[in-house]
């Protein structure tokens, strides 16, 4: 009988388990497991096949920064999956999002009291469970990117906390410096939001999430204190840009 020639992994399972071992040391060197850290495989602009790949190799945490891409790929693959809403969301794109799909684990990306609003109503309206928001914080100050000032940041957790039953506070998120010059700097800021937040609301600091670091700096990130990367080019490979998206 002749055997079957063993299955060749693809390039995005292989470079999955590469990065998993680099968070696994980054954690290690951060006194804390590799199961400390969730590792958010953003598959921006790539195509279902390449994510089903990576589900295959066991994968389950997928990111999307563009509600378009997201709401046409979920319903193509497993509901297994946890799906992360990466990034600023317009509060026009809510409706959408959250009826397409269902296993929506978080939103890391909410930045203003509108948005928060939007996402409690629309949550409510569907009767889904309570779902997970990560406040998006400008730490670097740039105008170009989305974020609450970090001035700000008790505020909107306040009122995300009191306001929004139907949202469910886990943490902070924010984006470093595209040239990553200044990324220890922003995510030392970050680290003292939720310093300041924790003693607002009276909780431990673990009980707040960081999601801090993407496909440049994630070692970094971890050794840092991150509990939630978002890697994307280092698994899928580089991304390609054909049309705008929202």
């Amino acid at each position: 009988m002749v055997m079957a020639a063993p299955a060749v992994e693809g390039a995005a399972a292989t470079a999955l388990r590469a990065v998993l071992r680099r968070v696994g040391d980054a954690a290690m060197r951060s006194g804390r497991n590799a199961d400390d850290v969730r590792v958010v495989a953003v598959s921006k602009t790539k195509p279902v096949s390449l994510v089903r790949q990576v589900y295959d190799a066991g994968h389950r945490c997928f990111g999307e920064n563009y509600v378009q891409e997201i709401v046409e790929k979920a319903p193509q693959l497993p509901q297994e999956i946890e799906w992360h809403f990466v990034g600023h969301l317009q509060s026009n794109k809510v409706k959408s999002l959250l009826a397409a799909v269902p296993n929506l684990a978080m939103v890391e990306g909410v930045d203003n009291e509108k948005v928060a609003n939007h996402l409690d109503r629309g949550v409510s309206a569907i009767g889904r469970k309570p779902l997970k928001v990560l406040l998006q914080v400008n730490t670097s100050g740039e105008v170009s990117k989305s974020g609450v000032d970090p001035s700000a940041c008790v505020d909107l957790v306040k009122h995300v906390q009191l306001g929004c039953p139907n949202l469910e506070f886990s943490g902070l998120m924010t984006i470093g410096m595209p040239d990553y010059s200044s990324t220890p700097e922003n995510f030392m800021k970050l680290r003292s939001c939720r310093a300041e937040v924790c003693r607002a609301l009276g909780i431990p600091e673990n009980q707040c999430e960081l999601s801090m670091g993407m496909s440049g700096d994630f070692e970094q990130a971890i050794e840092m204190g991150s509990t939630n990367v978002r890697v994307g080019s280092t698994i899928f490979g580089p991304r390609a840009y054909p049309n705008k998206k929202q």
